[in-house]
C-alpha cells in the first residue's frame, strides 16, 4: 500500500487538487464549514482548550480555524539570549550538519542546500558547514510559524515546484522532496549569522503567508522570484524571538539552515521523531559568535 500511495502522488494533479481544496478552505459555507471543522477536530484529536477562541463556531471558514491563534501564555517563550527556541509545534524530521552542501532528508536520501534555496550559490555558501533542522507539522498542530531567534529580514525567495505530501512516508521515498516542492525562503541576519527559514508547500496546502508580504503563494509561479530588503535604517524589518513570521493554510514542513558555528549544541530531545513546542528550548547558541 505504501508503494501505491507514493505512485499515486506522481500522477495526481497536485496543484489543481490543492487549489480546489484551498477554495473550499477559504469559503464561509455556514453549516458545511462548521460540520467539516467539527469532523476535523474529532478526527485529529485537536485540543481546542489551547486556542484563543475555543468554540469551533467562532470560525467562519476552515482557514480561520486552521490558522487559529493560541491563548496568551500557552507557549511560554524561553527568554535567555543564549537560547534559540522551537519555531513551531510539530515533530523533528531530521537535524544535523550540512556536509559538502548536502542536507539529510531521510535514510538514504539527501538534497543540496543550493537547490533548497532556489539555485543561488552565494546564498547556499553562507550555510556551508553549518547545521539544519527539519520540522514536520501534522494536521493537528498549531500552524503559525515563529522566529527561533531575533533576526532582520534580508531576502525572500519564492521557488516554484511540485506539491508532494511531506509526511514521513513521502520523505522516505521521494528523492529531493523538500528541494522539489514549492516553497518560500526567508533569510534573516541574526547575532550568530544568517538564518534561513524555508516554508515548504505540500499537497492541499492552500497557501503560504509571511507577516510582511501576506500571501506569497498561490498563485503558483513558473520561475524563481527574489525580493531583497534593507537591513538597516527605518525600513529594516526586525522580528523578535518568538514573533510570528508566517503561517501555513493546511500543514507542511519548515527547514531551518544555520551558519557554521552558530549553534553550540542542540537541546536534549531535538532528534528525529521528537515532538516540538513553539517557544521551548531548541539549541544553545555559540557564545563566541
Amino acid at each position: 500500500m505504501d508503494s501505491v500511495k507514493i505512485a499515486l502522488q506522481y500522477i495526481m494533479p497536485k496543484h489543481l487538487v490543492s487549489r480546489l481544496v484551498g477554495k473550499f478552505a477559504a469559503a464561509k459555507a455556514g453549516a458545511l464549514t462548521q460540520a467539516f471543522i467539527n469532523w476535523f477536530i474529532k478526527q485529529y484529536k485537536i485540543d481546542m482548550s489551547e486556542a484563543a477562541q475555543s468554540d469551533p463556531k467562532a470560525y467562519a471558514s476552515f482557514n480561520e480555524f486552521f490558522t487559529r491563534a493560541l491563548k496568551d501564555g500557552i507557549r511560554p517563550l524561553c527568554q535567555e539570549d543564549s537560547i534559540m527556541v522551537h519555531p513551531v509545534d510539530g515533530a523533528v524530521s531530521q537535524r544535523g550538519p550540512i556536509e559538502a552542501g548536502q542536507i539529510v532528508q531521510a535514510k538514504g536520501h539527501q538534497y543540496s542546500s543550493i537547490a533548497l534555496l532556489g539555485g543561488d550559490e552565494k546564498d547556499a555558501m553562507r550555510f556551508d558547514n553549518g547545521d539544519f533542522a527539519t520540522i514536520y507539522l501534522a494536521p493537528k498542530d498549531y500552524h503559525r510559524i515563529h522566529m527561533p531567534i531575533t533576526g532582520t529580514l534580508s531576502k525572500m525567495i519564492y521557488v516554484p515546484g511540485e506539491l508532494f505530501s511531506v509526511n514521513p512516508l513521502t520523505a522516505q521515498n521521494v528523492p529531493g522532496l523538500f528541494a522539489r516542492n514549492e516553497r518560500v525562503v526567508a533569510i534573516f541576519e541574526t547575532q550568530v549569522g544568517p538564518l534561513a527559514m524555508v516554508l515548504v508547500g505540500a499537497t492541499i496546502v492552500a497557501s503560504i503567508e509571511t507577516v510582511w508580504a501576506g500571501t506569497v503563494t498561490p498563485p503558483a509561479g513558473k520561475q524563481v522570484f527574489t525580493w531583497e530588503y534593507p537591513t538597516t535604517g527605518t525600513e529594516a524589518l526586525t522580528l523578535e524571538k518568538g514573533a510570528e513570521m508566517g503561517r501555513f493554510k493546511l500543514g507542511s514542513t519548515v527547514v531551518m539552515l544555520f551558519a557554521q558555528d552558530a549553534i553550540d549544541t542542540f537541546a536534549p530531545g531535538v532528534a528525529p521523531g521528537e515532538t516540538t513546542r513553539m517557544g521551548q528550548k531548541f539549541a544553545n547558541l555559540n557564545k563566541s559568535k
